[in-house]
């Protein structure tokens, strides 16, 4: 089976994260060093936890003399009135402070635990997007998703759980476990101490075999998702292959073996369950009938037996919740692993320390592009490009061309670093583009790529993401630069027009004229042309080749193109072949070359002419 994002999320055996570890990268978060707000909300909660369990342990006490004094005693008349009066009502008084320190610990420290889940969450978010694309190329966003879901939900049950209700179970197992040894002797402590040990044995060993479990579960409900995201991002394929069937099959397969998980892991809940019971029944049975021999032979009172009988229910609610709290830590833990194992992930392309801004050059334009000497390849024993080197004056235009596989978008990912080159250099403008950050790398380059995908949003929300935050006037001004202004108007939502998932409501040259609006938008020194009309009719083509010679007029300008007749205006064409450059010049010189380029030139005229026949 397939694991969630391909072979850089997969683990062999033996490479688990351990409960400690993760619990281990979630401690900073609640104890952040720059939030000393949250760390005394924190400190506030533990003295909060405290009272609420002091309170708690006094409850049976003050029960057990309440019920003392309610025995007749000889000469006491006045007092079986009064006394058991004060004791009823400090008995309600400390049961509503055990109840209120316990509600205002859980109100102070909700703020740490939701501000830990937030930030966690974003975290891994921009780590997703720091993270390079080989790593999105891998990944199944199904899967990616649900992982990111659980892990923020195991994060908060863990918080939630382990540090307000494990060490108060603990703690309140100790006081009435020191209580009973104190008030009746050490027999009734060790009987406590232990059903308590056999309880926690038997349920961290059992439960710790429902955490396997639980993992299959994760990886059978990834998969599942997974096939479903990728089935309805793929609507429009399964229809015109007819594959419903084929799909829904693959779909219920993956549900199969998550049933089958879950079935197993409901089943073995029920068998815990049914062990928990039966030791704490069997561990109270024992210590009732050591306190009923006492009252039978007077040396216990009757508020002694109450007293023994409270504290051991009190505290069987505590430990069979200290059971499911072991338990859904286990399980939150179990989820919370692919997310800080997502946290782990390297990142291939980082920013040198103290890397500074791209400069603008002192004296002359902006956006110089050279490529020297560059190698690259996607694996190690398959290189792409094979010392390319190529230069790009300062609001130049170069036209790259060549058979599919020749290495053209390697090119442009490279120059937008999306990887880094194998050896060589590329420089923008005389710095090395590892040297800068990559923030400011990008804001210098405009991409208007061939397969145009937009957000699930208005139309004015995908031409303003080139600038966020600009004026209603700019969007508008970049759309008719773009020639999709009257369109938009045209429709009845106008800019609210929303475009579905990945622009799917717009047409193909649609989505380019607001991708180019967007670019135009972004305003930046250099543009990336990336086959951005090849899959357009030659009308369209030709309206958005105008908008596109607007655009790139005062820029520095990178075409890589299929048709030879979007880049014959271009200052210099190189023609890739094998991840070399075979030849350069401009049109007519490439032309007259009669080479490669000649002969790419003559095969498409030939099918031009043979479509207009057709016609």
């Amino acid at each position: 089976m397939k694991r969630l994002g391909g072979p850089q999320l997969t683990l062999a055996a033996g490479e688990t994260r351990s409960g400690l570890q993760t619990i281990g990268s979630l401690l900073p978060y609640l104890w952040p060093r720059d939030d000393m707000g949250a760390r005394f909300r924190v400190v506030v909660a533990a003295i909060f936890l405290v009272c609420a369990k002091i309170a708690l342990v006094w409850v049976p006490v003050v029960y057990s003399w309440a019920v003392d004094a309610l025995v007749p005693k000889a000469g006491a008349a006045a007092a079986v009135v009064a006394v058991p009066l004060a004791l009823i009502v400090g008995y309600g008084l400390l049961r509503v402070a055990a109840s209120g320190f316990g509600e205002m610990r859980d109100a102070i420290f909700a703020s740490v635990q939701q501000r830990t889940v937030r930030r966690i969450a974003l975290q891994t978010f921009q780590h997703l997007h720091r993270l390079s694309l080989r790593f999105h190329l891998d990944r199944q966003t199904g899967g990616l998703s649900r992982s990111i879901e659980r892990g923020t939900v195991g994060i908060e049950q863990v918080l939630r759980l382990a540090v307000f209700n494990v060490l108060p179970t603990l703690l309140e197992v100790l006081l009435v476990v020191g209580i009973l040894w104190y008030v009746f002797d050490w027999r009734f402590a060790a009987v406590t101490i232990v059903a308590v040990g056999l309880y926690l044995t038997f349920t961290l060993l059992f439960s710790n075999v429902r955490v396997r479990i639980r993992r299959r579960m994760n990886a059978t409900d990834s998969e599942a998702q997974s096939k479903a995201v990728d089935s309805l991002l793929n609507y429009e394929t399964v229809k015109y292959f007819g594959n419903e069937a084929h799909e829904a099959r693959r779909f219920d397969e993956a549900w199969a073996h998550y049933e089958r998980a879950a079935v197993r892991n409901q089943v073995t809940l029920n068998i815990l369950n049914l062990g928990q019971a039966i030791i704490i029944a069997a561990g109270l049975a024992i210590v009732m009938l050591m306190a009923a021999w006492g009252v039978a032979d007077g040396s216990m009172t009757v508020g002694k037996f109450v007293l023994v009988n409270t504290y051991l229910m009190q505290l069987y609610q505590p430990l069979n919740m200290l059971g499911f709290v072991y338990r859904e830590i286990k399980q939150g833990l179990t989820d919370m692993e692919q997310l800080f194992r997502l946290l782990s992930l390297h990142q291939e392309v980082a920013d040198k320390p103290g890397a500074p801004a791209l400069a603008a050059p002192a004296s002359g334009r902006q956006g110089e592009v050279v490529f020297d000497d560059v190698r690259f390849g996607y694996q190690p024993e398959r290189e792409i490009l094979k010392g390319l080197t190529l230069r790009v004056p300062a609001g130049g235009s170069l036209a790259i061309v060549g058979p599919t596989g020749a290495g053209k978008s390697t090119i442009s990912r490279l120059l937008f670093r999306f990887y880094d080159a194998t050896s060589g250099r590329i420089l923008i403008d005389g710095q090395d583009i590892r040297d800068i950050t990559q923030d400011s790398l990008r804001a210098a380059i405009g991409v208007v790529p061939q397969d145009t995908v937009l957000f699930n949003d208005t139309i004015r929300y995908n031409i303003a993401y080139g600038r966020p935050g600009a004026t209603q006037d700019q969007i508008e001004h970049a759309a008719r630069l773009a020639q999709v202004h009257d369109f938009v108007l045209r429709l009845p939502d106008g800019y609210d027009t929303r475009v579905g998932e990945r622009g799917l409501k717009l047409s193909g040259g649609e989505k380019q004229r607001v991708a180019i609006a967007r670019t135009i938008l972004k305003d930046p020194p250099i543009l990336i042309l990336d086959e951005a009309t090849s899959a357009l009719d030659t009308r369209t083509e030709q309206e958005i080749q105008a908008a596109l010679r607007a655009v790139s007029s005062t820029r520095t300008t990178l075409t890589i193109a299929h048709r030879l007749s979007t880049v014959v205006d271009a200052d210099e064409i190189i023609v890739l072949d094998q991840g070399r450059v075979v030849e350069r010049g401009r049109h007519a010189e490439l032309v007259a070359l009669g080479g490669t380029y000649a002969h790419m030139w003559a095969m498409q005229a030939e099918q031009q002419a043979e479509d207009a026949g057709a016609k």
